[in-house]
Order: structure tokens, then sequence, then C-alpha cells
């Protein structure tokens, strides 16, 4: 019913490795931040005012910089690097919209997010019709 655990010790350092240097740092800082924020929901009342939006906006802006380290580390081609930027900058500026809530272009930073965020969607869907274009392509050969 479930596989069996690698005793593989390569496919462990593996593992090890991936979870290894400053993306998995910030990784498991923005988990911390998304922790407090969920606190805050539970006890608002035990936090400063206006602390919520420092609060919302901390996870959304460590997760964009802990994905593009990520993938950096990775060395990604120009294409998936073009990727990467564009989905940190949409937790960008997401967290932008939620860290300055009153100011005059906090709707404009959120339809920026929205437009970045959609943008990857569709790269995603219109990249997978491709991978299923080429096998059935490939197949047919």
């Amino acid at each position: 019913m479930f596989a069996a655990r690698s005793t593989d010790p390569s496919r462990r350092s593996l593992a090890a490795a991936a979870f290894a240097g400053p993306a998995a740092v910030l990784g498991l800082i923005t988990l911390g931040a998304v922790a407090l924020l969920l606190i805050w929901d539970l006890f608002p009342r035990r936090f400063p005012p206006k602390a919520h939006d420092t609060l919302s906006a901390l996870p959304l802006a460590l997760i964009a910089l802990a994905w593009l380290a990520h993938r950096l580390k990775q060395r990604p081609t120009r294409t998936e690097l073009g990727r990467t930027l564009v989905l940190s900058a949409a937790f960008l500026f997401w967290a932008a919209n939620q860290f300055w809530p009153d100011l005059p272009q906090a709707t404009l930073l959120n339809d920026l997010a929205v437009a970045l965020f959609v943008i990857d969607v569709w790269l995603t869907m219109a990249e997978s019709q491709t991978d299923k274009s080429a096998v059935a392509m490939k197949s047919r050969t």
C-alpha cells in the first residue's frame, strides 16, 4: 500500500542537499512567518495595531526570495529564469499590497500581482500542452 522508504544513501544526500542553503533557511523563516500570521488570526488583540499588514506581507516577500534563491541554485535556463522572476514578482507585488493597503497605488500593486499569477499559470498550462503535443508527435513517428 505504501512505498517503502529508500535506504539508498545517495537519495538521502540528495534530499539533504535540496534542503541546504539560503533557500531552505528562507523557506523555514517563511513558515515561521506564516505561523505568526495564523496566531494573529487566533489572537489579534495580542498584537500591535496594524501588525497584520506586516504579518501578511512578510511570508509573501520571503517566499518570493526563497523561490528565487532555490531556482538560481538549480542554474535555470533563460526561460525558466524568466518564469521564476514572474512568479517572484507576483509574490512581491502581493506583499507590497498587503504591507501598504492604504497607498493610492495599492490597487495597482494588487492588479499587477493578479496579472503575474495568471500569466504564470497560463504559461504552465501552455507548456504542459506543448509537452503533450510533442509526446503525441513522437509516438506517431
